[in-house]
């Protein structure tokens, strides 16, 4: 080994603490870039292979009823390759062990053909025997969540009637591998699932024989979606056609793009933040070691190595401490990884989702490092192959001292001593002040942003469930009913208060721009199903217009008090023009509001969609099973399963993601501190040593040594705080979506426990420098040349 080499492992050993505190830090940058990277690259290539193996459909069209004829004519659109008809209708569900009523989307499969789209993973048990009409596959997440392992059996009430299916299998889908119920928001897999039974079976039970009531559609090579939407609209709109969308709008893909473009986004931004820091690290340790080993650079050079030589010696310095980092993020980001794609997977559900670790996403990452270790070194390195050896053997010239703005200002004159000394060597070096200030305030930003994601979720739940939705239950119907259902509703046990609501799909327009959302039309008055304001003030239901939530109006660009165009997709499909009255900034949801009697004036008819009920608890019981022997109720929400289900999922999801930016904060705080306390440590080791001799007391020392780490991180934290609300806002204009619209709010508690943990992290790291410095040798430090 050349003596260089050696030279290398020594001086690596030396700093050893320091090297450690920045490879962590890269360690950090690196972890988050591989988690997020191969979470999103695994998903990514999961949803395509998914989706290809089993032809999951381009569009999807729902209408009244349509013989079989009609998918013919669609098949024959141009830029159409397949068309799978079937029926779709929702049933209610006795499940054994459960005590309210559930529901179920139940689909038909084909008996007589072979399925072309939408095909089925069969995870557990066998496909159906489709000459018997009481076997069902069941959605995956609902099996699971209620125990329905094959063979055993469940109450289903179809089309009135009661009849007992057999569970033979567990099946998956690519059309739900987010599993929503309709008109829902979230999934609930103990109360909502999906059904998949012979077609035969289905259509004798819904009097749907050689009919269909939903289609999707597969397009050929260049087809153009637009055009073909058209056509089905046009051919579907006399059967009662909801009107057609594409894969962009169908709920379950739509939110595993939003996911995915979110996951994607902390992929970039928590790498930058961190091996930014790193390059920042690297330079002022780097510098510092040119700096202190200015005689052994001549001595290299005098012994016949050549600036080449020395500067890869510095630079494999930095790269040792680069790899190191490169090396345990890269092992840290694969378990953390592989940790959120496990909680993906109950989130999404996939037929296989295997968590890999591509050699371009290796490169990627060594790249990256390699890039902050140059932008670190690069100028300490440049300065260590201009020394001329004559030079490089003298001592650097002392720093040139003259009077600045403190002393111009008259307060050093009221410091003692130790402060005067202390905020000189801040004044000095200006630059590195502001670098560290910075570091730490980004440490701090970390923390606040981890922290929003909770208080925003605390707040949407406060908001929707406790302002805007106060009901103990929802009840839909298997149809629209007539009015007198309201007083059915009131002589179930346990109910205390009825309020009927009509919920119709209605495409809105406004200018060039399109969207579906569902109309509701609600009871005045209301105090179960509130539309909520700005200061959660309520709205009453407009008699005449619509109230928007805010999304939604923006999406179509509209505001108050412009008019658009209504058009109802079901029943005789009205089209009316009307008034936006008021816009609601609801943060679950995209929907439209009307008066319960302005809807049904608009509608011409008197019938009701469902109710939202307030029900007696003690009686929990007796109203379940009312329910479940009820024909009419297509389906029961519970408000406690929407809270259980909201926590299990959104608040879950973010809790993770906190929990880890707190850890990755504290990483950034603890490596800034301790290598700015012991890069002054060496600076001024030779200093802090006199002024014990001159008398000083360790404590004294010590509080000037870490002085300057205290103001760094007393300058950093209101930096910080800024930045972190600044960044809270950005995210929260990001996480604005048809599912959720993240609210803009940190509480005290968030930025006290964020200043919390930066000073914790930063006495910690302090104490750690304090003890070395309590040990410094003062006659070898004061036999140390200038």
């Amino acid at each position: 080994m050349r003596a260089i080499h050696r030279k290398l492992w020594r001086d690596l050993w030396h700093m050893r603490g320091q090297a450690l505190a920045v490879a962590l830090i890269v360690a950090s940058g690196i972890a988050s870039f591989v988690t997020a990277r191969s979470a999103y690259d695994s998903l990514w290539a999961s949803h395509v292979e998914y989706y290809r193996a089993y032809r999951f459909a381009s569009v999807f069209a729902s209408l009244k009823r349509a013989p079989l004829v009609v998918a013919s004519r669609i098949a024959e659109l141009p830029g159409v390759e397949a068309v799978e008809p079937r029926v779709v209708l929702g049933v209610t569900l006795d499940v054994p062990g459960l005590p309210e009523a559930a529901s179920a989307r139940l689909l038909s499969l084909p008996d007589r053909r072979p399925q072309l789209l939408n095909l089925l993973h069969i995870r557990r048990g066998r496909a159906l025997d489709l000459s018997r009409s009481d076997e069902v596959l069941v959605s995956v997440p609902f099996a699971e969540a209620n125990g329905l392992t094959p063979g055993r059996r469940l109450g289903a009430l179809i089309n009135g009637r009661w009849q007992s299916l057999q569970v033979v299998g567990w099946a998956l889908s690519p059309e739900y591998i987010f599993e929503i119920p309709a008109q829902g928001l979230l999934p609930d897999k103990r109360r909502f699932g999906t059904l998949w039974m012979g077609e035969r079976a289905v259509a004798r039970a819904f009097d749907m024989e050689g009919a269909f009531n939903d289609v999707s559609v597969s397009l050929g090579p260049g087809a153009n979606e637009k055009t073909v939407i058209e056509g089905i609209d046009r051919l579907l709109e006399r059967y009662g056609g909801l009107g057609a969308y594409g894969r962009e709008d169908h709920p379950s893909h739509a939110r595993f793009i939003q996911e995915f473009d979110e996951l994607r986004a902390w992929g970039r931004l928590m790498p930058a933040i961190f091996l930014g820091i790193a390059a920042f690290l690297l330079q002022i340790v780097t510098t510092r070691v040119v700096f202190m080993q200015r005689d052994q650079i001549a001595v290299l050079k005098a012994f016949g190595y050549g600036n080449g030589a020395v500067a890869r010696h510095y630079l494999s310095l930095v790269m040792l401490i680069v790899a190191a980092g490169v090396v345990l993020g890269i092992g840290a980001g694969l378990r953390v990884g592989r940790g959120l794609l496990d909680q993906y997977a109950e989130y999404f559900r996939f037929p296989q989702m295997r968590h890999e670790l591509s050699p371009a996403l290796v490169a990627w990452g060594l790249a990256i490092s390699a890039l902050a270790a140059l932008l670190g070194a690069l100028g300490a390195v440049r300065r260590a192959v201009a020394l001329p050896p004559a030079e490089a053997m003298r001592p650097e010239a002392p720093a040139r001292f003259r009077a600045g703005f403190l002393e111009r200002t008259g307060l050093l004159a009221v410091t003692s001593p130790a402060g005067r000394i202390l905020l000189r060597n801040l004044a000095r070096r200006p630059g590195r002040l502001a670098l560290s200030v910075l570091s730490i305030a980004l440490a701090v930003t970390v923390l606040v942003v981890g922290r929003y994601f909770l208080d925003a979720i605390d707040l949407v739940m406060d908001v929707h469930f406790w302002t805007v939705e106060r009901e103990q239950a929802t009840v839909l119907f298997t149809e629209p009913l007539a009015a007198r259902v309201r007083h059915d509703l009131l002589r179930v046990p346990g109910v205390l208060r009825v309020e009927p609501f009509r919920a119709v799909p209605v495409r809105l327009r406004f200018g060039p721009r399109r969207e579906r959302t569902v109309l509701f039309g609600l009871t005045p008055g209301a105090e179960l199903r509130r539309i909520v304001g700005p200061g959660r003030q309520e709205i009453p239901p407009p008699p005449e217009g619509v109230v928007l939530t805010d999304f939604l109006a923006r999406t179509l660009g509209a505001r108050t008090g412009d008019v658009v165009t209504l058009e109802v997709l079901e029943g005789s499909r009205t089209v009316r023009e009307s008034p936006i009255v008021a816009q609601v900034d609801e943060l679950l949801g995209t929907y439209a509001y009307m008066e319960l009697g302005a809807l049904r004036r608009l509608l011409g008819e008197e019938a009701l969609s469902g109710a939202y009920l307030a029900v007696d608890p003690l009686r929990n019981q007796a109203f379940n099973a009312a329910l479940k022997a009820t024909p009419a109720v297509g389906g029961v929400s519970m408000r406690e399963a929407a809270i259980r289900s909201y926590q299990e999922t959104i608040a879950d999801v973010f809790s993770t993601f906190t929990t880890i930016l707190i850890a990755l904060a504290a990483v950034i705080a603890v490596g800034v501190v301790y290598n700015g306390a012991r890069i002054t440590l060496s600076e001024r080791g030779r200093e802090l040593a006199s002024l014990r001799v001159l008398g000083f007391t360790r404590g004294e020392v010590a509080a000037m040594l870490l002085g300057e780490q205290a103001t760094v991180t007393v300058l950093g934290i209101p930096l910080g705080f800024l930045m972190g609300y600044g960044l809270s806002g950005l995210i929260a204009r990001a996480y604005q979506n048809e599912l959720i619209r993240m609210p803009l709010v940190i509480t005290e508690a968030s930025y006290a426990f964020s200043f919390l943990v930066i000073v914790g992290a930063a006495v910690a790291s302090g104490l750690v420098v304090k003890r070395r410095s309590d040990r410094l040798d003062l006659v070898a430090v004061l036999k140390t040349r200038e």
